[in-house]
């Protein structure tokens, strides 16, 4: 990490939530900090080895390089080593292919691989590059197939201008980059007087370079969700170009990531917040000294943590993808009533779903994705978090008739679900087509026995088959659980032609 830190000013904000939100049913895995701290122990002893560093050019850098991808052959990652040519010296970026997935729908995880030629750089950026391998490894011994295809990177030359990560991105062609649909960057994870701060999607500090691209926001929520569920506050820090998320947000790539803090100094509203003194995040920063005692385990085990909850989360149902672009055939943000009807067999005995201006409850947002309404489950709050959730069966509300005409369409939405930990896979929210006397269901996402908060999230489903009918949406939400407590929300619906 090169640049001097700029942070926002405001805390990240969550609303009510208080459970994490996750948009997959597999729960992510516990990254053990052992691990991640033996490949830092790796990386130290190659360094040691090799004049104290492992900087571009220099013999350390391709050994962490070799390291790194012995690994992920024998885990079952398809590799490439990608060489370019900067200062006279050829560097090296690793790239780590999971098999499966839609590759026109790529989640990359990524961070800086190298080191300064001061010190090994355990800290920046070993901290970041050994919790993504572990978090990669775990891909690998759960064998987790999730929607989104999984593409790790870990670049090179970043201390000397985001050198690699920039050769990588200019490499690819337009729809190469358009098939990558949002980028995790994780550099400096274990600060030893850490604090917790995240890219800035939303812009909700408004200060610095303003938002990331669209889907930003989501991936910002999505590790918020994660470090509110473990009672940890986060703070935002701008997307500055300081880091390897510079190329990809520059081609509108959505992106986010954690970071723990470089040479700037806590303040004391900082250390009230987070423990530690009121001296540099990492003092030994671009240093001799950024070697295996410069870490924290405390911050370098939460954030691996934080790093698997939102590869697992937005890589199967959580997609960061931004709403299609092209003519709108149809659209509904719910802030006027088109006309959406209750299905007539439905078995819900309270929390049926309507168009309402919700209020707030712990397992409910009292704000809509966009404007005041939304299509929520149970609008009231009633007097515990449990009323007015879905209760004994299922929920359906259907649109008014939509004629679609001929070509390549696209459905996209907003939505949520929450529940607590004595929800099942039978509980679900879901979007269904339904075209004369055929239904077909185009998103479902299922409950889980664990907490979930409400976070709003984006989806989108292909509805070229039903070109040129006449059709209907079902969005539908069901309680198929004993006494589990669901509620879910849809909105700004769109139908939109390529």
């Amino acid at each position: 990490m090169r640049a001097p830190l700029v942070l926002g000013a405001a805390a990240l904000i969550l609303g009510l939530a208080t459970a994490p939100a996750q948009a997959d049913a597999v729960a992510a895995p516990d990254i053990s900090v052992t691990n991640v701290k033996a490949h830092l122990t790796q990386l130290q002893n190659i360094a040691t080895a090799n004049g104290g560093n492992r900087a571009h050019g220099r013999p350390g850098y391709l050994a962490s390089v070799t390291y790194v991808k012995n690994l992920l052959d024998a885990a079952g990652y398809t590799t490439r080593q990608q060489s370019f040519t900067y200062n006279g010296a050829t560097g090296y970026n690793l790239i780590a292919d999971w098999p499966g997935g839609d590759t026109a729908d790529t989640l990359m995880i990524g961070g800086h691989l190298d080191s300064v030629t001061a010190g090994p750089g355990i800290n920046d950026n070993g901290s970041g590059s050994a919790a993504n391998l572990e978090v990669a490894l775990a891909v690998a011994r759960t064998n987790f197939q999730p929607d989104r295809h999984l593409r790790f990177a870990w670049w090179g030359a970043e201390e000397l201008g985001l050198r690699g990560s920039t050769a990588y991105v200019n490499s690819l062609t337009t729809a190469q980059k358009r098939e990558i649909t949002g980028y995790l960057n994780f550099d400096m994870v274990g600060s030893p007087n850490p604090g917790y701060f995240l890219y800035d999607g939303d812009n909700s500090d408004g200060t610095g370079a303003g938002p990331g691209p669209a889907g930003s926001a989501q991936i910002e929520s999505t590790l918020a969700a994660y470090f509110t569920s473990i009672g940890v506050p986060t703070r935002g820090t701008d997307f500055d170009g300081r880091s390897d998320y510079g190329p990809f947000i520059s081609n509108g790539i959505p992106a986010g990531g954690i970071f723990t803090g470089a040479e700037g100094r806590k303040t004391a509203a900082q250390v009230q917040l987070w423990g530690g003194t009121a001296a540099a995040f990492d003092p030994c920063y671009h240093s001799s000294c950024d070697t295996i005692a410069n870490i924290n385990d405390t911050a370098l085990d939460r954030n691996s943590d934080a790093i698997a909850y939102a590869v697992w989360n937005l890589a199967d149902g959580g997609g960061t993808t931004p709403p299609p672009t092209g003519t709108t055939v149809w659209e509904d943000t719910f802030e006027t009533a088109k006309g959406w009807t209750a299905g007539t067999g439905d078995t819900a005995t309270s929390g049926r779903f309507e168009r309402a201006d919700p209020a707030a409850t712990t397992s409910q947002l009292g704000n809509a994705a966009g404007g005041t309404y939304d299509l929520v489950t149970g609008a009231t709050a009633g007097a515990s978090a449990g009323a007015n959730d879905v209760d004994g069966g299922t929920t359906t509300i259907l649109s008014p008739s939509i004629t679609l005409p001929t070509g390549t369409l696209t459905l996209s939405f907003s939505w949520y679900l929450s529940h607590l930990n004595n929800a099942t896979s039978a509980d679900y929210v879901r979007i269904r087509v339904v075209s004369g006397s055929t239904t077909t269901t185009v998103f479902t996402q299922s409950a889980s026995a664990t907490d979930r908060a409400p976070v709003w999230a984006t989806g989108s489903a292909n509805l070229s088959s039903f070109a040129g009918q006449t059709v209907r949406l079902s969005v539908e939400a069901a309680d198929a659980s004993t006494a589990s407590l669901v509620e879910a929300a849809v909105d700004n619906v769109k139908i939109t032609k390529a």
